[in-house]
């Protein structure tokens, strides 16, 4: 895969990050190549800093010389950029455009707090309200599904789209919260049409190439809940 003749692409990621995931299958899509420098988010490169200095976070998309942060705005420009390569992502039509934007941005900002918090739940109590939450959001999406997929294989119709990559990049993450948990958030019984969905996500060439296996996340949850009990 070539980013183009003449162009430097950069991603700064992590592994273990399903937002770095996601650029790095939307990548995988367009058949974009780029450079992956791996960064360590326990200390932070120069680099990071100087490229994120408002989040400090990865992913960090570095076309060019010029930086372009958040995920999905990064999976956007990805798109843009090299819109005559791979597959669409991100429908043609306005409206479904529309309707794409607004399902992974209800993605990051209800789902994602929500399984985030059966992870960093101080108590039984706490861990139940957010496991309600989180199954709430998943019923959602399995309604989503219906409308935006029109009876296809994926969100995005017959090939992965936006909400795919929003959705698909945490898959291996809520197999770690199963294992530290046993919470199944997809739940075949409660959303089928969501569990068949991610079975088919998973062995698409771009989630193949990009996701970690759950136990890899079940490690960094580790190092992440030894460091906080670090920092009381």
């Amino acid at each position: 895969m070539a980013a183009g003749k003449g162009e430097d692409l950069k991603l700064l990621g992590l592994d273990e990050s399903p937002f770095a995931a996601r650029v790095r299958m939307a990548l995988s899509v367009k058949g974009v190549g780029y450079e992956y420098i791996v960064q360590d988010l326990f200390n932070k490169s120069e680099l990071l800093l100087r490229s994120n200095p408002v989040h400090k976070k990865v992913p960090v998309l570095i076309h060019n010389g010029n930086t372009i942060c958040e995920s999905l705005v990064i999976v956007q420009y990805v798109d843009e950029v090299w819109a005559g390569m791979g597959t669409s992502i991100l429908p043609a039509d306005p409206y479904k455009r529309a309707v794409a934007r607004f399902w992974a941005a209800f993605i990051d900002d209800k789902l994602f707090p929500a399984w985030v918090g059966i992870m960093r739940a101080a108590t039984e109590e706490e861990r139940a309200e957010k496991v309600k939450e989180t199954f709430a959001a998943i019923e959602h999406l399995e309604k989503a599904f219906v409308e935006c997929s029109n009876g296809k294989a994926f969100f995005g119709g017959d090939s992965v789209g936006y909400v795919d990559l929003a959705l698909g990049c945490f898959l291996f993450w809520f197999g770690a919260v199963h294992k530290m948990f046993g919470v199944e958030i997809i739940d075949a019984s409660k959303s089928p049409l969501l569990a068949a969905w991610a079975g088919r996500f998973g062995e698409t060439s771009a989630a193949a190439e990009v996701l970690p296996e759950p136990d890899k996340a079940v490690e960094y949850a580790m190092k992440l809940r030894a460091k906080r009990a670090a920092a009381k």
